[in-house]
């Protein structure tokens, strides 16, 4: 998956996840995206608590979900994930494949914006906290 900054991480589909199918319901996959984006943050040294700290909230202002195939109960899953807008909002797309198999089952993307925590307005381009941890991934891809 391509993207200033990616990470990819392997998860069982767990029991309390499926309904009486043994199938995925449906809302869980966002959770799926959010455990990957906390771990994509994690990556670029700006988690929620860092962001929390540096005066921004950055709350998810869309949020888009394709579902393509189903997944189940004990399931091996790659979940991926990548940030591919920075600039005016923080975008990052996703996409969850069968790990056995590399055939997609959802995909789909969440967008971000940041807040200012202390006039509660929306800010229209990225923070510089925010631009300082991505300049050093954006010379790498130059």
């Amino acid at each position: 998956m391509k993207g200033i900054l990616a990470i990819e991480m392997d998860m069982i589909i767990p029991f309390h996840d499926v309904d009486s199918m043994g199938i995925t319901w449906h809302g869980n996959y966002l959770r799926y995206f959010e455990v990957a984006r906390c771990k994509l943050l994690d990556k670029l040294g700006y988690n929620y608590r860092q962001m929390q700290a540096s005066g921004y909230a950055w709350p998810v202002v869309d949020a888009q979900i394709k579902y393509v195939k189903t997944s189940t109960f004990d399931q091996q899953v790659t979940v991926k994930a990548a940030i591919v807008e920075w600039e005016n909002r923080l975008k990052i797309n996703y996409q969850i494949i069968d790990t056995a198999t590399g055939e997609r089952i959802t995909k789909g993307y969440t967008i971000q914006a940041a807040v200012d925590m202390k006039t509660q307005e929306l800010c229209f381009v990225t923070p510089d906290v925010f631009q300082q941890k991505i300049q050093p991934l954006l010379a790498q891809h130059e």
